[in-house]
């Protein structure tokens, strides 16, 4: 399966029924903080939300729910590796998509044969507090040149201004968190995405 080269991650299903409907055809649903059965409908609803719109839908973390619920995608980070079950995502033919930030966390990412890897943050991220500084650009192209046909997916700081530079350095996706959900005018800021993408 070829992934969309449009990535966005959003933190609530009030997200995609307010987006998905523009076009978007891969997306990450990050819910942090939720209990348990919030968090398990939120899944169920961006899965149905997704699968309507013709979606590609990844999970972050929450890969026994992910399971559960019959998803198709799960990212992990590289704590949240320590407590996953890697072969039972696989088992229950779930694709993996894993960040990474250093050549050590590569390699470990790239000895579970992923289906994506990530690099980030590409530039400065407001996001959360991160010890790792802002990678460059250049870092894409090196990741790119070892993990070959595998999808790579640049995040952290990226706007539509900023994507073909990944592009041009190697990346296949680019992925975007806050240039979309602080946006004035977060629907504009899509189809701005997927002009730029597409």
């Amino acid at each position: 399966m070829t992934l969309d080269r449009f990535y966005p991650i959003f933190d609530s299903t009030d997200w995609l029924r307010r987006l998905l409907p523009l076009g978007i055809k891969l997306v990450q649903l990050r819910a942090k903080d939720l209990d348990e059965g919030t968090l398990r409908q939120e899944i169920r609803t961006a899965r149905d939300l997704c699968h309507d719109a013709g979606a590609t839908l990844i999970v972050n973390d929450h890969w026994q729910i992910a399971i559960e619920e019959g998803c198709d995608y799960i990212h992990l980070g590289q704590e949240d590796l320590d407590t996953s079950d890697i072969d039972a995502i696989r088992a229950a033919g779930l694709k993996l998509g894993v960040s990474t930030h250093d050549k050590a966390e590569l390699r470990r990412a790239m000895e579970l044969n992923p289906d994506y890897i990530a690099l980030g943050p590409i530039y400065p991220t407001i996001l959360k507090k991160m010890k790792w500084h802002e990678q460059g650009l250049e870092k894409l192209t090196i990741w790119k040149e070892i993990i070959g046909d595998t999808p790579l997916i640049a995040i952290g700081g990226m706007s539509v201004e900023r994507a073909q530079g990944a592009f041009d350095h190697g990346a296949d996706v680019v992925s975007a968190v806050t240039d979309i959900a602080l946006n004035e005018d977060p629907e504009q800021r899509v189809r701005d995405w997927i002009a730029a993408t597409r």
